[in-house]
This record gives C-alpha cells, structure tokens and sequence, in this order.
C-alpha cells in the first residue's frame, strides 16, 4: 500500500498554529533535551561575547556567521526590500560590534540583542523616510533555505508539489502581513524567528504577560484570515 505524500499546504500552514500549542504537548523528555540544547547553544554564544569583548576578533566573526541569516530575514519580512535589509543587516553588525563591550548577560540569548539593534535601525529608517513595510516571501526561510515550517521537506520533491509549498508559504505569509504592525511583530519574532516570550517582550518593550496576550489575539486573527484549506 502506497501512502500519499504529505500535504505541504497543511505542514506548511499549520507551523504558527502547531508553535502557539495547539497540537498535544511533546513529551517531558524531548522538552527537556531541547531546553538543554537551547542552554548550551545560548552558553557558548555568551562565550564567543565575552572572547569579543576581550578582543578576539574571529569571537565575533563566529557570532556574526550564527546570527547573521537570523537577523537578515526579521530585517527582510519587515522592509520587503533585499538591498535595504543588506544595509541594514550590515549596520546591525557594525553597530554590535561597536558596542560589544556594553553588553552582558540578561539570561536571553544573543541573538536577542542583534535583533533589538535591527529593530531599532528600522524604527529610525521608517520615522524618517514613512518607507511602506510590506512583506517579501522569496527569502524569508529557515536558514537551511527551507521554507518557513516546511517539516518532512524531503517528502516535497517534485515541481508540482514545490510549486505548491511556495504558493502556500506566500499565502501564509500575505495573511501574517495583513495582520496590526505590533501582531504581526510579535509572530515574527515568536514564531518565525522562534524568540522565546521573555525574549520578544526584550525587543518589544513589553512585559510578558502583554506579549502572551498579544500574540494569543495575533493567532486567532490570523486563523480567521487563512483561507479554509490552509488552517
């Protein structure tokens, strides 16, 4: 018996839904593995900081290849401009490194930081030029190059169903556009960046209970938008 391929509309679509904890919980057991996996991954990047800050230049060349895909797509789905997310991916970098020495552990991780810088430099961008935020889809993927939520990708093979994952993945993401500017913030950073909430309220200024509510209304607009074969 031959078992269909899995649906890329309903993998793709059901990503935000399956993060907000709709779905049953994982097991105690992978919850945590991965929440050790996450505290050695964010230990050693406080490690490379502190080499930096000690003048190892290759410390921050480290953070920078780690970092760099991280903050170019939240820069990219913000802007919608490629060659303005370039620059200004370039000048959060810059800027990192020139304030390096001023940072210190807050008990999030480091990538945090760069994206507080990035969103800070498009803020001033936006105040100063009015530039219409807008949503690009082509380059907004998991740093693999996978699209966003794309589980079981080597099951997507062909180019009809590839052409489908992309239409999907630009449909989601024309929904998460339509979304209020502080919602569709808040599920970027969530669950695109994949930011924890204490993280997210960091970069947004808030506390964490407000970015629970916030993100709990994003969601649910987010499942009136989709079109009914995607939710």
């Amino acid at each position: 018996m031959t078992l269909p391929a899995p649906n890329p509309v309903s993998m793709l679509a059901g990503h935000i839904l399956r993060r907000s904890g709709f779905p049953a919980a994982p097991s105690r057991a992978k919850v945590e593995e991965n929440d050790a996996a996450a505290e050695a991954a964010k230990a050693e990047a406080w490690e490379l900081v502190s080499a930096a800050q000690g003048g190892d230049t290759s410390a921050f060349g480290r953070l920078y290849d780690r970092y760099v895909d991280v903050v170019y797509r939240y820069v990219l789905f913000r802007l919608g401009d490629r060659d303005l997310a370039e620059d200004v991916t370039s000048e959060t970098f810059l800027r990192a490194l020139r304030r390096i020495t001023s940072v210190s552990y807050q008990g999030r991780d480091v990538g945090a930081w760069f994206v507080t810088i990035a969103r800070n430099i498009i803020l001033d961008h936006v105040k100063s030029s009015r530039f219409r935020l807008e949503v690009v889809t082509d380059e907004v993927a998991e740093p693999n190059g996978a699209p966003i939520g794309n589980v079981g990708v080597q099951a997507v093979v062909g180019p009809e169903q590839q052409a489908i994952s992309r239409a999907t993945r630009a449909e989601l993401l024309r929904c998460v556009a339509e979304l209020g500017e502080d919602q569709r913030e808040c599920i970027v950073l969530r669950f695109m960046q994949g930011l924890s909430v204490a993280e997210t309220a960091a970069i947004m200024k808030r506390n964490e209970g407000a970015i629970k509510a916030l993100q709990h209304r994003a969601v649910r607009r987010l499942a009136q938008l989709l079109p009914t074969g995607l939710r």
